[in-house]
């Protein structure tokens, strides 16, 4: 089985590939991109389904042992999400199919979309921090495209604000592998778990405390926690609402993916410095992205500061450093992929239906598109952490774990920001779908292919409601995952085949 191990990399890029031969037809184009990712999508659950069973899965590719060549990783982290990210990666092929017009598909988007797919699966399987640089710069520039597609003057902006603080993440990224490889001499993950030992004991831990840090901060500009985050609320809104919703659920994730990685397996000699800085970090992450949320008058806006509020939720697992924190994080964070993704995609069915974004010129939506209103509630109320979702029992984990640590100061701001979650998730309801629309407004525009916009959002929320009814499954492999974070012997083994 770790022969395909390289799958979920493949596919996409040969999708990509394939995408862009037949960008002139646009039929094939399309049928080509839904089919691959129904390909990833099956590759990557296959995946799962095989690190559950047999544990983590290893490929050395090219036949080179670690840490030679370049290692490909499968454990339940990255498998569990790794097939998050390639359900979102499907959901949205068949949307982008009613919502991305010809124009906009003649510029290649599906192969741009794949590209990035593909980005993202190398960035959750690869095993050295080489390589994850390199799949970060494949994601950068499909995303940085994805987002000046059209070349509207607020993408414009809003991508020249993404790409220029991503290329300051990346500098700082690549300053702290420098270092790394200067101390070490090895840039694989696993090798360096073990050689960091040694250098703690043969010199002062300063300068390996500066690469931590330096990491803290690429991977925390790229995962928007504070005060690192304002560039996101001034981009996510500005694309499609394909391209918005492909980015909330995967681009922020891979950054926290990264931090979760490494300050498990490398940076743990010290977690009274580390970690609780991360933990004291997550706090003001939680509270200015729901006070920026509440604030906000338009639907995307508002969700775009969300993001940031459950970054926050989810490094403050990592901080928390036990399983059951870790646990509550990776639950946390396939939840959020899920959820979040969806309520973008409802965001764009809105503006197509009424034409604007604004709180205040919307309304009536319950009356006029009642199953729309009742797939907005899914993923809303799982948002805010109501019971029977999956949003509540991510929320319970993360803030049980505080209690058990002691930091009662976190878990009640846990418990606070989801009270506000709640409120601003009910504004959306009442100016969206409650109020009457205003009696001089437009009716409503058709919404032509009804299915292909319709069926992606009810696809998701369905899983949503899945991951909440059947949270003891999902939970029991978000805690065997925290588990083998906190004891990551195994994971050091596999990939050096048993010569730690």
């Amino acid at each position: 089985m770790s022969r395909w191990l390289v799958a979920p990399i493949l596919i996409p890029m040969l999708t990509g590939v394939l995408c862009l031969l037949a960008v002139r037809r646009p039929r094939l184009n399309r049928w080509i991109s839904v089919t691959g990712a129904a390909l990833e999508l099956a590759a990557a659950v296959a995946l799962l389904a095989a690190v559950r069973s047999q544990g983590t899965l290893v490929l050395q590719v090219g036949g080179w042992p670690a840490p030679f060549g370049i290692t490909l990783v499968a454990d339940l982290l990255s498998a569990f999400l790794l097939a998050a990210a390639c359900l979102l990666a499907f959901t949205l092929s068949i949307y982008s199919l009613a919502s991305i017009g010809a124009q906009l598909e003649s510029f290649a988007y599906h192969t741009l979309y794949h590209f990035l797919i593909m980005g993202v699966s190398g960035a959750f399987l690869t095993g050295d921090l080489f390589n994850l640089y390199v799949w970060f710069e494949v994601m950068l520039m499909a995303s940085f495209v994805l987002m000046a597609l059209g070349g509207e003057r607020g993408q414009m902006e809003g991508a020249i604000k993404y790409v220029t603080l991503n290329l300051l993440a990346s500098a700082f990224f690549l300053a702290a592998l420098g270092i790394l490889y200067g101390l070490v001499g090895t840039l694989n993950l696993a090798d360096l778990a073990v050689k960091i030992g040694g250098v703690t004991e043969r010199q002062p831990q300063g300068m390996l405390m500066a690469v931590a840090l330096l990491l803290l901060v690429a991977f925390g500009i790229k995962s928007a926690v504070f005060p690192l985050f304002f560039w996101l609320p001034a981009s996510y809104h500005t694309p499609p609402a394909a391209v918005s919703a492909l980015f909330s659920g995967l681009l922020t994730k891979v950054g926290v993916y990264s931090l979760i990685r490494v300050f498990t397996i490398l940076f743990v000699q010290n977690p009274d410095l580390t970690h609780n800085l991360i933990l004291w970090i997550s706090i003001p992450t939680m509270v200015t992205g729901v006070l920026g949320a509440v604030a906000q008058n338009q639907f995307r806006r508002v969700l775009s500061f969300h993001i940031i509020s459950q970054i926050g939720y989810m490094i403050l697992g990592l901080g928390l450093f036990t399983p059951l924190g870790l646990a509550g994080a990776i639950y946390f964070t396939a939840h959020n992929m899920i959820a979040k993704t969806n309520l973008f995609l409802v965001s764009g069915v809105v503006e197509r239906l009424q034409g604007s974004q604004w709180l205040s010129r919307l309304g009536g939506l319950y009356v006029t598109q009642p199953l729309l209103a009742g797939l907005f509630l899914v993923p809303a109320l799982s948002l805010a952490g109501l019971p029977p979702l999956s949003g509540f029992f991510a929320k319970l984990s993360l803030i049980q774990a505080s209690f058990d640590a002691r930091q009662y100061l976190a878990g009640g701001v846990a418990v606070a920001v989801s009270l506000f979650t709640l409120l601003s998730m009910m504004k959306l309801w009442n100016e969206a779908f409650w109020k009457p629309r205003a009696e001089d407004a437009p009716a409503d525009a058709e919404l032509p292919d009804r299915a292909r916009w319709l069926v992606p959002i009810a696809l998701l929320s369905l899983v949503t409601l899945a991951m909440g009814l059947g949270a003891n499954w999902f939970y029991s492999l978000a805690l065997d995952a925290g588990h083998q974070l906190m004891n990551p012997n195994n994971y050091i083994l596999a990939v050096m085949g048993g010569q730690p």
